[in-house]
């Protein structure tokens, strides 16, 4: 593989980090076939603010930005480097495209960021920062945003959506072991969709997909895929990496744009 796509991957519940399924070794398997990047920037529902943010901090913390879990996961560090030069670039990307956006030299990373990074770059060896989503995206905005950038990839940055196929957390069961019939359904249309590199379909998924409501009763785990979607800078059709469903409604599928 030459040259960087962007991602979309599914982060699914904080338990993913002890508990990775199918989708942690397929992550793995990916980070070693990618190109190395210079730097890493995760978007994620996580970190979200009323205008974009970015991290520029040399060493961000490691949030647990969760609660009730088992106390393992709170033990978890990625002790990452982060890339201050690389993040006030995309700082400028933002801001030129009409996306005013501002450093944050305190925050860490936010579990959807630190959880697929776990199986991507076990040995956190690449260094990584965020930026944070506006709360006023939409799925056309979110494109957009993804559009401003783009240039970051040709750069040598590998641009990761950090979000969740299907996010109906008022469904989760912990002993569902098997997904719910319309996970199965929506997910597939997304899946066939992303593969047949039909873009202005995907754009229109929450009116166009079976059960999108069901799915996604709330969009901002969604809205990640558009991001992905429009930093990847060309059309045309995408790898489907997948990764299973979890607790029943957590589809894990992980998408590589662009690669080359």
């Amino acid at each position: 593989m030459t040259g960087l796509p962007t991602l979309f991957v599914s982060h699914g519940a904080p338990t993913f980090a002890i508990d990775p399924g199918l989708a942690g070794p397929e992550l793995t398997a990916l980070g070693q076939a990618l190109p190395t990047p210079k730097a890493i920037l995760v978007v994620s529902p996580h970190w979200t603010t009323p205008a974009a943010r970015a991290t520029t901090s040399t060493r961000p913390g490691t949030l647990h930005d969760f609660r009730g879990f088992a106390p393992e996961l709170y033990e978890i560090q990625y002790p990452v480097n982060g890339e201050p030069t690389l993040a006030a670039r995309a700082i400028e990307l933002l801001t030129a495209s009409g996306w005013p956006t501002t450093a944050d030299e305190r925050r860490g990373l936010d579990h959807g960021a630190w959880v697929p990074l776990l199986y991507l770059y076990p040995n956190a060896n690449v260094a990584a920062f965020q930026v944070s989503m506006p709360s006023d995206l939409d799925v056309e905005s979110a494109y957009r945003f993804g559009q401003a950038l783009t240039p970051l990839r040709d750069e040598g940055v590998l641009i990761i959506g950090s979000g969740s196929l299907t996010h109906n957390l008022g469904e989760v069961s912990m002993e569902h072991r098997h997904g719910e019939a319309y996970v199965r359904e929506f997910a597939n249309w997304v899946r066939e969709a992303v593969e047949q590199g039909r873009h202005s379909q995907l754009l229109d998924t929450l009116n166009c997909a079976p059960h999108a409501l069901r799915a996604h009763p709330t969009t901002e785990h969604l809205l990640p895929l558009f991001i992905a979607l429009g930093a990847s800078g060309r059309r045309g059709t995408a790898q489907v990496i997948e990764g299973g469903i979890r607790h029943g409604v957590l589809a894990m599928d992980t998408f590589v744009f662009n690669q080359a």
